[in-house]
């Protein structure tokens, strides 16, 4: 199965009612998709209470997929706000024990960062990460073109097998060492992600300060020709991978959700158990 949905639920307008709350998002998100991005979790370890009414605001079938926090993937600068890197990953999945025992954790990413390069260290960490993640489905991502270059294609493909990674297949702009290139090989037989990022070069490799990165790297309009492309790169995996998860993250001027409900209807899919649509009476 096909599932299709996008990155976060708080920046969707075309999703939801005039006036909606923001904490009652996730309910109206999970009329639209089966299937959303925790990125909270990424920038702090969230507190149980908070997946609790995740878990609760969704209905029995919808899956989160939950970003590993920036300690544990190497992109926060300086210290780490905990004892040892032990008691991280520990908070780690203490916190996401409701989505779990409620059957609703389809996995965690770990996605690297671009200075994150193919060597014998990062490899090695990568296994002590899989390790701390127990029984944990993990996917895994990277942003530094040297694992899928020509000498590490094959091994960095073979080692997420070996060590049961789920494979992140990425489209995102192709702009030099700190951008992959698509590559369509599921890496495990039950699951694979597939993240569409958007194409805009320009963004990707402009330097900008701030949060504000994210509005210039993200701003993209997926067309009808790349959709289609993207129609038949789902379909030539699909007897692969028994469940794909398609994650759009074009979110900055609106595109995502649009994005995502079209690839929908181009694979002609429907989904059953979604959450009722709220009545727009007004």
């Amino acid at each position: 199965m096909i599932y299709i949905g996008v990155t976060g639920w708080g920046d969707h307008d075309s999703l939801y009612s005039s006036g909606v709350a923001a904490r009652d998002k996730l309910m109206e998100y999970a009329a639209h998709f089966p299937v959303v991005e925790v990125d909270s979790s990424f920038y702090a370890i969230q507190p149980k209470r908070n997946v609790e009414k995740w878990v609760a605001d969704t209905p029995p079938t919808f899956q989160f997929i939950v970003k590993a926090y920036q300690g544990m993937t190497g992109h926060q600068r300086g210290d780490i706000p905990f004892e040892t890197k032990d008691a991280m990953f520990e908070a780690f999945l203490q916190s996401i024990e409701p989505f779990k025992e409620s059957n609703k954790l389809a996995m965690v990413l770990f996605q690297f960062p671009p200075w994150f390069d193919c060597n014998k260290d990062n490899v090695s960490y990568i296994r002590w990460c899989k390790e701390k993640m127990k029984d944990t489905r993990v996917g895994l991502e990277f942003r530094n073109q040297s694992w899928f270059s020509e000498p590490f294609r094959e091994q960095t493909l073979t080692f997420m097998e070996v060590e049961g990674w789920i494979h992140s297949i990425c489209d995102e702009p192709q702009a030099g060492k700190g951008s992959i290139p698509t590559v369509l090989y599921p890496t495990d037989k039950e699951r694979t992600l597939v993240r569409l990022h958007g194409r805009n070069v320009h963004g990707w490799t402009k330097a900008v300060s701030g949060k504000d990165w994210r509005e210039v790297r993200y701003l993209y309009d997926y067309n009808e020709q790349e959709l289609l492309e993207w129609k038949r790169n789902l379909e030539s995996i699909k007897d692969s991978t028994k469940d794909i998860y398609v994650l759009f993250n074009n979110n900055s001027g609106g595109h995502a959700a649009d994005n995502a409900k079209r690839m929908i209807e181009m694979l002609e899919l429907e989904y059953e158990g979604l959450a009722p649509k709220q009545l727009d009476l007004f």
